[in-house]
């Protein structure tokens, strides 16, 4: 893996944060940041990159260990199938889940994602302890093992470790299944700070918190773990499923979103991911809070949650990002595409996620750039100096991107290509993808079949 120190990589044509820009020099500083970005200049005394260079995609909700059951749940019950009977099969999976086979998974899961176009994860991240349910004797057994995973793929991480406190609205206890999630708060913010500690062998690394939904949080133990932890990002699931809806309704006579906004819990730290049972008001409510809506449209799918209004969000100033959730399939591209491609069927309009007269392609990566820096409260998805060297070269030779320019260049990767479309990807200064590939993949693969077999065997 090479690593670029003061260096100076040259681009023929680039995305900056004002727009598209010819012969681009990226000055690389030795932190891994941008420090000046300059169009119109001479490749002389640079490292010339061939290719279009745009920034790197954060991703803002991941749960890495879920690879593993990738397209093992899509076979009929005997009776109807849903988001519920499919986490039985995940819970399942996780009686067996030992730390090291959660850094082989994780670090298969790292590497899809740098070799699709993401640079940074959001790790939503809630198996925090033994399979019998105890805390391992170091509460920062897991999460290290994700921070390890991160570090040897080479993956900007900002790890979010859960909050689960009860099995359903009401303070239901927890099910056999969610024993390795389970904590109090005191516990939690202690989890939280050994987290904190093991992410930092992560270069750049932050450490927020994930209150794992309004289902396994009453409404003293979020606001507790909330302060404690301080000025962080917060993420938590909301209104994924209608189940969940008419659950809150039961318990507090209010829908989630509009719970969550009472009293004014909800401001631009927070990251709500899915939000896909929302209404005009709440969707409204949510774009004034300034925080960000994390969608996860492949996931959405599989699970059949259903289509967040992206549109209508979007004309209320609303703030997005992309993640992969499940990881059922790994694609940056993809997901963009679903995301537009899920308005279309429900409307059934065209162009919908694109401002008037604009490219969808550009508009989406604009949006889910800005929206996922502040979801993982970092400085990247621009070009720009200060921000961290992420950058994604896209192969102008592949098919989808032949004869386009500039925002065509977008369109054609979203809505005609595929992960083949990225040829390199740098991280923090740090190229981690050179000609579609990650140099490590063969060996974290053969780490990945190895606790695949056991898990599975």
């Amino acid at each position: 893996m090479s690593v670029t120190d003061m260096g100076k990589l040259f681009f023929d044509a680039a995305l900056l944060a004002d727009g598209w820009a010819r012969d681009v020099t990226i000055t690389v500083d030795a932190d891994g940041r941008i420090g000046a970005v300059a169009p119109g200049s001479s490749p002389e005394g640079t490292d010339r990159r061939s290719g279009v260079a745009v920034p790197g995609i954060p991703n803002v909700h991941s749960h890495a260990f879920q690879r593993g059951i990738a397209g093992l749940t899509e076979r009929r019950g005997t009776g109807p199938d849903s988001f519920w009977t499919w986490r039985q099969v995940m819970y399942r999976f996780l009686d067996r889940l030992e730390p090291e086979d959660l850094e082989a998974l994780a670090a298969q899961t790292y590497l899809e994602m740098l070799e699709a176009g993401f640079t940074a994860v959001g790790e939503f991240h809630y198996v925090h302890h033994d399979p019998s349910g105890r805390p391992y004797a170091d509460p920062s057994e897991m999460a290290g093992r994700i921070a390890a995973a991160a570090s040897s793929t080479g993956i900007g991480l900002t790890l979010l470790p859960v909050f689960y406190a009860y099995g359903d609205f009401g303070g239901k206890p927890a099910e056999a299944g969610q024993r390795r999630f389970v904590t109090g708060p005191d516990d939690f913010l202690r989890l939280v700070d050994a987290a904190r500690a093991a992410g930092a062998a992560v270069p750049d690394a932050v450490t927020g918190i994930a209150p794992h939904s309004l289902r396994a949080v009453t409404a003293e133990g979020l606001g507790a773990v909330v302060a404690g932890a301080g000025s962080v990002p917060v993420h938590i699931h909301v209104a994924e499923q209608q189940r969940e809806v008419d659950g809150c309704l039961a318990a507090y006579g209010k829908r989630p979103v509009e719970w969550l906004l009472d009293g004014g819990r909800v401001d631009d730290r927070w990251c709500l991911v899915h939000a896909t049972h929302t209404t005009l008001e709440e969707i409204e409510a949510v774009a004034a809070t300034g925080a960000v809506v994390g969608l996860c449209p492949i996931t959405e799918a599989n699970l059949g949650d259903g289509i967040f209004p992206a549109g209508r969000f979007l004309d209320a100033c609303g703030r997005i990002g992309i993640g992969s959730d499940s990881n059922v399939l790994i694609a940056a591209a993809e997901e963009l595409r679903l995301m537009e491609y899920g308005q279309r069927l429900r409307d059934r309009v065209r162009n919908v996620l694109a401002v008037p007269g604009g490219s969808v392609g550009r508009n989406l990566v604009d949006v889910v750039c800005r929206g996922g820096a502040q979801a993982l409260g970092r400085k990247l998805g621009a070009l720009a100096a200060g921000n961290r060297a992420d950058i994604v070269v896209l192969d102008a030779d592949h098919p989808a991107l032949i004869g386009k320019r500039d925002d065509g260049w977008l369109d054609g990767w979203i809505f005609a290509g595929d992960n083949r479309v990225v040829r390199e990807v740098w991280v923090h200064g740090r190229r981690v993808v050179e000609d579609g590939r990650h140099p490590a993949r063969e060996a974290i693969r053969q780490r990945y079949a190895a606790a695949l077999a056991r898990l599975l065997g």
